[in-house]
């Protein structure tokens, strides 16, 4: 596999490097891998931190910005981060409002999180968590004990980030973010595997012609293997495993997000199909975010992300926000 790097040992460092370039509002960390907003702490403000295995870009680091997250830490490529990245997070964008961990559902990264969270209160920091389950596709998987966090995350740190920036207290974000990791669901499909720099190469194998349904976007296994299907097809299958599970009253906050190498002219195209079926649910549909978000390195492939929304959260979703990857009303 060719792939546009120096070696796999730096990957992550050569790309931090580069986002501290391409982003001076951005204070970034290479050596301690730590990336927080340039004016934190903000006094009055509420913390919020995540962080997971890079290869996800721009998850989480993208995000860090006002009206998202305060600080990010990124681990090696599809690996946690480590209890002192969080600590040296937390401590930097603690104005002493707290600050509050958003956490993928992957077995790393809940007990990295959660040492951290107490060595963060043994310095004096007020901790709050929140674990992001949306991914319906399976019910354990590789790394994950129950649903996996996925798409999710972005409304989570979309939705409470917006609540912190408006001044909101620590049991409030707290509150938003538990509510949305209540209302949104996820199911993902990968039409091709994604390449590690370390491996080289496909780090599972699925056969041209076949598509995986469920994948993770680890590539963690799915729900079945089929022949390749169309898009309206895959539309079909993706959407009615989110609404067979999420059951929504609500209007909904939809994300068309790509794995990597799917090109906006095939995300688009699969868009309208997910708003036919949507439609013929009869679900409306407050907000649609489409584009590269959640990330499985170079993997072709698409997940579908539904979040029902009451008028308070949907105000909260078109608050400004200024990061990397997300940004309107400012």
């Amino acid at each position: 596999m060719n792939m546009l790097i120096n070696v796999p040992e730096t990957v992550v460092a050569d790309a931090l490097r580069g986002m501290a370039a391409a982003h001076p509002d951005l204070s970034v960390d290479v050596e301690n891998r730590v990336i927080v907003r340039r004016d934190a702490p903000v006094a009055g403000k509420v913390g919020l931190v995540s962080g997971g295995g890079s290869g996800h870009e721009p998850l989480h680091g993208g995000f860090v910005g006002p009206g998202m997250l305060s600080g990010a830490c990124p681990g090696e490529v599809f690996t946690s981060p480590v209890p002192d990245q969080m600590v040296r997070a937390a401590a930097a964008v603690d104005s002493g409002e707290g600050v509050l961990f958003v956490v993928k559902n992957y077995t790393g990264d809940v007990l990295n999180f959660d040492m951290a969270a107490e060595l963060a209160e043994d310095e004096g920091v007020r901790i709050a968590k929140v674990l992001v389950n949306d991914d319906v596709a399976v019910s354990d998987s590789t790394f994950t004990a129950g649903r996996r966090g996925t798409g999710a995350t972005l409304f989570v740190e979309k939705l409470a980030g917006a609540a912190a920036e408006e001044g909101a207290p620590l049991e409030r974000v707290e509150a938003v973010a538990r509510q949305v990791t209540g209302s949104a669901r996820s199911f993902g499909v990968a039409l091709s595997a994604c390449s590690t720099p370390a491996k080289g190469g496909p780090t599972f194998d699925l056969p041209p012609g076949e598509l995986e349904l469920g994948v993770g976007i680890h590539g963690e296994p799915g729900r079945e293997r089929r022949a390749m299907m169309t898009s309206r097809e895959i539309a079909d299958y993706a959407v009615n495993a989110v609404l067979e599970d999420l059951r929504p009253t609500l209007p909904v906050l939809a994300l068309v997000n790509g794995a990597g190498a799917t090109p906006l002219l095939e995300l688009y195209g699969f868009n309208a199909e997910v708003q036919r079926v949507l439609a013929e649910r009869g679900v409306t549909v407050a907000r649609t975010l489409v584009g590269n978000y959640v990330t499985s390195l170079d993997m072709a492939g698409c997940s579908v992300t539904l979040c029902q929304v009451d008028e308070e959260l949907l105000r909260l979703w078109d608050a400004p926000v200024r990061t990397a990857a997300l940004r309107w009303g400012c």
